[in-house]
C-alpha cells in the first residue's frame, strides 16, 4: 500500500473549532494529539481536556500547553537547561543524534536533555523539551544554500522561550497521556470524543514520522527502543496497515471502545485510499451518524478535510 502522507491544510483547525461550536459538552478526550492547538483552545471554552499521543514527543507538546495551567519557565530555569549546553563530552549519551545533526547541534541537544531532566517539575520539563523540539524543527528548516543565516541553538531556544503563550487555567484538571490511543479511550469518560484518524500508512512508525523522528529518539534518549514501539503498537490503530479493510477494522475496533463516550467527532484527511463513506460506514456499524461537514482544499493540496459528528 502506498503511504497516503498529506500535509493537513492550515485552517484546519479553525474548521475543527466551528464544527465544535455546534456540540455541547464540557470534556472532551483526544486520542490522537499530534497537534495540541486544538485541546489549548478547547480550554478557553472551559471544557476539561484528556489528551493522548502514542509518541513521546507528542505527549509532551501536550503536557506543556494543555495539561498545564499555570507553569511557566522561569529565567533561571532557562540559564539552567543552557548552561555549558556546547561543551562536549567525552562521548554523547545518545548517538542516534549524530544521525540528525552536526557534530556541534548534537552536543547541544545531548547536553540540553540531561539540563531539561535536573528541572523541578514535569511540567516545567516538558515545556523546556518542546521548545527543545521546537528549536530542532527551526534547525532543520535550513538547507545548506541558506544555513548561514541560522541562529545558535541557544539563541533560538531563548527566542522560542519568550514568545511562549501564558497557559490558561480553565480551573479543570487537563491531562496528558502517553498511551496506546485504545487504552486511553477505554479508561476515559468525558462527552466528547474527538478522534482526529491517522493517515493510513504501511510503513514503520519511525519512517512514516520521518524528520520528525528525531524528536521521539531524542527525548527517549537513543533509538532502541522502535522495535518495541512497533510491537505495542501492533492490532491498533495508527499501526502499518497494508489494506483498506485491515485499516477500517483498526478504526472500528477504537470507536467499540469509546461506546460509552455520547458524542464523537471524527475527523478525517481524505487523500483518495480511504474514503469519507468507508469511514461514515463504519461509525454506522456502531451508532447513527449524525452530520458530515466537508471542507475542500482538493486544488491546493489535493486533500478533503471531513469531521463526523455521531
Amino acid at each position: 500500500m502506498q503511504a497516503q502522507h498529506k500535509v493537513s491544510p492550515r485552517s484546519w483547525l479553525a474548521f475543527e473549532l466551528n464544527v465544535l461550536r455546534r456540540a455541547k459538552f464540557t470534556s472532551a478526550v483526544l486520542p490522537f494529539t499530534s497537534n495540541p492547538a486544538l485541546g489549548a483552545y478547547l480550554k478557553r471554552w472551559n471544557v476539561r481536556v484528556a489528551a493522548n499521543d502514542p509518541t513521546i514527543s507528542s505527549s509532551t507538546k501536550a503536557e506543556a500547553s494543555i495539561a498545564n495551567n499555570e507553569v511557566q519557565l522561569t529565567p533561571d530555569d532557562v540559564d539552567a537547561v543552557l548552561e555549558d549546553a556546547y561543551v562536549p563530552g567525552y562521548k554523547l549519551k545518545n548517538p542516534s543524534l549524530s544521525a540528525w545533526f552536526s557534530e556541534t547541534d548534537a552536543w547541544w541537544f545531548d547536553n540540553v536533555h540531561g539540563r531539561i531532566a535536573s528541572l523541578s517539575s514535569p511540567t516545567a520539563r516538558a515545556i523546556a523539551g518542546s521548545i527543545a523540539i521546537a528549536a530542532g524543527q527551526y534547525v532543520m528548516s535550513f538547507t545548506e544554500n541558506d544555513r548561514e543565516f541560522r541562529q545558535p541553538l541557544s539563541q533560538a531556544f531563548r527566542r522560542l522561550w519568550s514568545i511562549q503563550p501564558k497557559p490558561f487555567d480553565n480551573h479543570s484538571r487537563n491531562t496528558a497521556s502517553n498511551k496506546s490511543p485504545d487504552d486511553f479511550v477505554a479508561e476515559c469518560f468525558a462527552d466528547l470524543l474527538f478522534l482526529r484518524l491517522p493517515s493510513a500508512h504501511g510503513q514503520t512508525t519511525r519512517a512514516f514520522m520521518g524528520r520528525n523522528a528525531w524528536a521521539e529518539e531524542w527525548l527517549r534518549g537513543g533509538n532502541e527502543f522502535w522495535n518495541d514501539f512497533e510491537s505495542s503498537m501492533t492490532g491498533r490503530l495508527g499501526a502499518p496497515t497494508e489494506t483498506k479493510s485491515q485499516y477500517l477494522r483498526l478504526v472500528d475496533e477504537l470507536l467499540r471502545k469509546a461506546s460509552h463516550i455520547e458524542h464523537w467527532a471524527i475527523a478525517h484527511v481524505e487523500t483518495g485510499f480511504i474514503t469519507t463513506q468507508d469511514i461514515v460506514d463504519t461509525i454506522s456499524k456502531i451508532r447513527r451518524v449524525d452530520t458530515v461537514y466537508t471542507k475542500d482544499f482538493s486544488e491546493l493540496s489535493g486533500t478533503k478535510a471531513v469531521i463526523i459528528t455521531a
